[in-house]
């Protein structure tokens, strides 16, 4: 079988953004300025309602117990539907745990530049230090560095990456890959109980499945409103869990065509819906676009992992969920392909799933 991450793409090289924040500029250079910005939307601050939208609470221990366990569960299902991200607390894993990741993840990003040499993105590959989605010398760059690898199945990693990591972050990461695994699968488990998709079914073919990590580093910027800190799209994968690294907001997600700006709660995880469950539930659950936001004042820091389905497990609609009045809305892919196929695009909006959809004639 291909090693999946041959798969995932490459992306033309690009500065570091933290190397050229450290400069104290007045002015951002043309090539991260995103000339959308001036017509795209609203400005938050003009913004109905966004002081009072936020995106809701789903509590795990709920979910466990015998006396909350359905109510937290049709909650879960109706947040799923309706927002596509919430907040996990009470998750089950450890503070001192994610304090240390927190840390650790900081130092990374703070090694000099001759170190980090040793993690950037090749020309072959887009796993390491850098930006995703660059295709052309001229195109506009967000304003972010990113550290990005495959993390499972342990044979596609990149051997120049996890192993030869710092210590004792790189024994954190393998801590931190293997619980954020189980979590999954937890909340993967849940969903397919408040869908009525037979469990076996949906461990069948998350089992072994692909496990990325995303690593964010947003500097300060002197004018943050024209730049992106990472363009608005949608996730490819089927569930994203997100540690946010300092109280720093920015992450804003796209609620009824109102940008949303999400508060992160302590101790929590931001958990969202991926094109992939989108397509598995038949459209029921949906993923939603979010983008997110830099400011002038500090940076912020993020670390995404993302979870999909195994690489030759093939991808479509639930058979439990289609019915006469239900056809399926997805085409059925093999999941190394479909990456085959979103890697090749430029990341924008919700352009992966569309790619996905059958037109039904009326």
């Amino acid at each position: 079988m291909e090693k999946f991450s041959n798969v995932s793409g490459s992306s033309v090289l690009v500065p570091s953004v933290q190397e050229l924040a450290k400069q104290n500029l007045a002015t951002v250079p043309q090539r991260y300025i995103q000339p959308q910005h001036e017509q795209q939307m609203l400005h938050i601050s003009q913004q109905p309602n966004t002081a009072t939208l936020q995106i809701p609470v789903i509590d795990m221990q709920r979910l466990l117990s015998q006396e909350y366990g359905s109510s937290e569960l049709d909650k879960l299902h109706l947040v799923c539907k309706e927002w596509g991200f919430f907040q996990l607390i009470n998750h089950g894993i450890s503070s001192s745990m994610v304090e240390k990741v927190k840390l650790e993840m900081e130092d990374f990003f703070n090694l000099p530049m001759t170190e980090k040499k040793i993690f950037w993105q090749t020309p072959e590959h887009m796993e390491g230090f850098g930006q995703a989605f660059v295709f052309s010398e001229d195109q506009k760059l967000d304003w972010g560095d990113m550290f990005y690898m495959i993390a499972l199945p342990k044979h596609s990693r990149m051997p120049h990456l996890f192993s030869q990591l710092p210590l004792p972050f790189r024994d954190t990461l393998e801590v931190y890959s293997e619980k954020m695994k189980d979590l999954t699968m937890d909340i993967v488990g849940h969903l397919a109980k408040a869908l009525g998709i037979e469990e076996v079914e949906i461990r069948e073919i998350f089992e072994n499945g692909i496990q990325m990590m995303r690593m964010n580093y947003y500097p300060a910027c002197p004018e943050p409103e024209k730049v992106n800190g990472l363009t608005n799209h949608s996730d490819p994968t089927a569930l994203t869990i997100l540690l946010q690294l300092n109280e720093q907001q920015g992450l804003q997600i796209r609620k009824d065509e109102i940008w949303v700006p999400v508060k992160p709660l302590p101790n929590a995880f931001i958990v969202n819906v991926g094109d992939i469950l989108e397509i598995i539930t038949n459209g029921t659950y949906r993923s939603v676009e979010h983008r997110a936001t830099v400011n002038s004042e500090k940076e912020r820091l993020s670390f995404a992992t993302f979870y999909s389905p195994r690489e030759d497990a093939v991808i479509g609609p639930s058979p439990c969920l289609i019915t006469e009045q239900t056809p399926p809305q997805f085409k059925s892919i093999r999941v190394d392909q479909y990456f085959k196929d979103f890697f090749a695009r430029k990341l924008e909006g919700k352009s992966n799933r569309d790619n996905m959809k059958i037109e039904h004639p009326n």
